[in-house]
């Protein structure tokens, strides 16, 4: 299915309740992402879908002004032939507008040619998994981490929360909007994105990414979490036990790829 086969279906469920939140992104206006998940059968295969993203893909992004775009390997697994990308769009009509752009744009077509023009027998990956998600109305807007800003080293963690229904997913979202998102920024996470996914493999859920300086200081940002008064006094209510609203967790460290804006 393409992005314009989603705009109709997506449009009923752009609305979700939820307050503003303390040390969120302050424009209201709730942007949309593009998670993808793609497989490669070598190393080589991936190197060459990295360096495609690097030269090609990312600048042209940046250079048309088409939203902020990252791209990441799997941290602790080095042996996982995965690459992730992550790009944000102002609205659905952005989303669905996105790639005539950039098929558009010369400079692009030029630069990415390596990886355009490969044959059908030899395809630049093996697989690809794609979810639309929307952002919270208590984290509207993707924040870029400050270590990305400072070019420091940085590691990402994403988190996926699967719910058994979509009443259960509803009352997930409107725990992270009334503050568990402003817990995470609170205890120093440099949250990147809170939303929900409008489709994809694994709906309904939720998915954020949180930044950490390196995987070995993330014990101390969940202890910091857990101490908060206000995360002991949000999970204490009946209505918001995990075991009522979250089936199951899903979590994948990842760490940026040379030219990723994320």
């Amino acid at each position: 299915m393409n992005r314009r086969d989603f705009i109709t279906t997506t449009v009923a469920l752009a609305a979700s309740t939820g307050l503003a939140e303390a040390g969120a992104p302050s424009n209201s206006t709730r942007e949309y992402y593009e998670l993808r998940q793609l497989t490669f059968e070598s190393q080589s295969g991936l190197d060459r879908y990295a360096g495609f993203l690097k030269d090609a893909y990312i600048p042209a992004v940046h250079r048309l002004h088409l939203g902020q775009v990252g791209a990441f390997t799997v941290a602790d697994k080095p042996e996982a032939l995965t690459i992730y990308t992550l790009q944000s769009f102002a609205s659905l009509a952005a989303y669905s507008a996105f790639e005539t752009h950039l098929l558009a744009d010369a400079e692009y077509l030029k630069a990415g040619a390596p990886v355009l023009d490969l044959p059908a027998t030899d395809p630049p990956y093996t697989h690809a998994d794609s979810s639309l998600l929307l952002a919270f109305e208590g984290w509207p807007k993707l924040t870029v981490p400050k270590e990305t800003k400072a070019d420091e080293p940085r590691v990402f963690e994403l988190r996926t929360y699967e719910s058994h229904s979509r009443n259960a997913n509803i009352k997930k979202i409107e725990m992270f909007n009334k503050g568990e998102s402003a817990i995470f920024a609170r205890a120093g996470f440099q949250p990147v994105f809170f939303s929900e996914a409008l489709t994809g493999p694994q709906v309904p859920n939720l998915t954020y990414m949180v930044t950490y300086p390196s995987i070995a200081a993330r014990d101390g940002f969940w202890k910091a979490f857990g101490a908060d008064p206000e995360k002991q006094r949000l999970f204490a209510i009946p209505e918001y036990s995990d075991k009522l609203i979250v089936s199951k967790i899903h979590s994948t460290f990842l760490k940026p790829i040379a030219g990723s804006l994320i």
